[in-house]
């Protein structure tokens, strides 16, 4: 399974929309954020992880070199033991995200 990134378009999310949507397709739902420029050092969950971004922007790097840029509302399936670290961007983050 690879990663799957599915955009938002149109007007801005949501946020108990997007949560309504996650709660239904995830459990273990949480939210958290991070400030400008904060990283995530190379990492993988034993989980597949289900996150959709509700403010600023985070770019995750997985291991093949790919830089996937989620902004609000875009919605990211990353499976179980895949490679990745993260970068948060000039506004910060927040996202939420459950298990799968």
């Amino acid at each position: 399974m690879d990663v799957q990134l599915d955009r938002h378009s149109g007007a801005s999310p949501d946020a108990k929309e997007l949560e309504k949507n996650l709660r239904a397709e995830a459990r273990d739902v949480y939210g958290w954020s991070n400030g400008p420029g904060d990283r995530y050092e190379q990492h993988a969950h034993s989980y597949h992880k289900l996150l959709y971004c509700t403010h600023g922007t985070i770019d995750f790097v997985l291991s093949d070199g790919r830089t996937l840029t989620l902004r609000p509302g875009d919605r990211m399936l990353l499976p179980a033991g895949t490679r990745h670290e993260a970068r948060v961007g000039l506004e910060g983050c927040a996202c939420i995200e459950g298990k799968v």
